[in-house]
């Protein structure tokens, strides 16, 4: 059982980006964190990650410090978390499989290449994202979405207990989109923490367990999706008018004027 627990986060850089924000998230859950542009959905992913110390607040996982290095090691939070950013970029012509390899390396010895029995797991990371076919292919050259495909492999091939993701379904065509929100949920169903920021209201809600909103740094709701994603709170969050339907594990959001 992993507990990420975050408690009245403060973040300021020139303006207030977050003020106050908590959030607590077990095993099981895969919590769509929504909000429009600006919300500060990419500043909290970062400080659950352990990768921005915010201002004031703490975040704890299984009730330790997460920024707290003399109490949990970047490489024990890297063994335990993948984080995902937004954009991810891939500057050199390494080979697919050689680019997932790197989520590996965590849990490789000091000494050594990549050892054998890795390969597996490699393997099995390409295929849940389809890129068996591009796996000897340079990274540079894949598109967009393909290498976003490839940055979610290098995330889950070291099978951590807590995924925190940045848009893992931006730029990507409606069957990876839908393929990628799938893996997300069976992670999840699996026993995995999944925490990502999803822009489609529709995939949140089809897939997502919990919704957390976020708007100008404070939070608009939290909770189950069949009782949080609704149009009010969507008039909240984004100032838009929106009509939810559906029952759970299929609502469907459509923009009215």
């Amino acid at each position: 059982m992993s507990v990420l627990d975050s408690s009245r986060i403060f973040v300021r850089r020139g303006r207030v980006i977050l003020d106050g924000v908590s959030l607590h998230a077990e095993s099981g859950d895969f919590v769509a964190v929504i909000g429009p542009n600006g919300a500060g959905k990419s500043t909290l992913l970062s400080v659950l990650a352990g990768l921005l110390k915010p201002d004031s607040g703490s975040v704890l996982l299984d009730g330790v410090d997460i920024h707290a290095r003399e109490a949990l090691s970047g490489r024990k939070l890297a063994q335990r978390r993948a984080y995902l950013p937004q954009n991810p970029r891939c500057e050199w012509p390494i080979s697919v499989e050689r680019l997932v390899a790197l989520g590996l390396t965590p849990t490789l010895p000091a000494f050594g290449g990549l050892p054998p029995s890795f390969g597996p797991r490699i393997s099995r990371a390409l295929e849940a994202c389809d890129l068996l076919s591009h796996r000897e292919q340079p990274a540079t050259t894949l598109s967009g979405g393909e290498l976003a495909r490839a940055m979610l492999a290098r995330a889950l091939v070291a099978d951590p207990d807590v995924l925190i993701i940045d848009e893992p379904m931006a730029g990507l065509d409606p069957k990876h989109a839908l393929d990628t929100a799938r893996r997300l949920q069976e992670l999840a169903r699996s026993g995995k923490l999944v925490v990502a920021s999803v822009h489609d209201l529709t995939l949140a809600g089809r897939y997502a367990s919990r919704i957390f909103a976020l708007a100008n740094g404070r939070v608009q709701g939290d909770g189950a999706i069949s009782t949080t994603l609704t149009p009010a709170l969507i008039r909240t969050a984004f100032e838009v008018n929106a009509c939810v339907s559906g029952t759970e594990g299929a609502l469907y959001v459509d923009y009215v004027g």
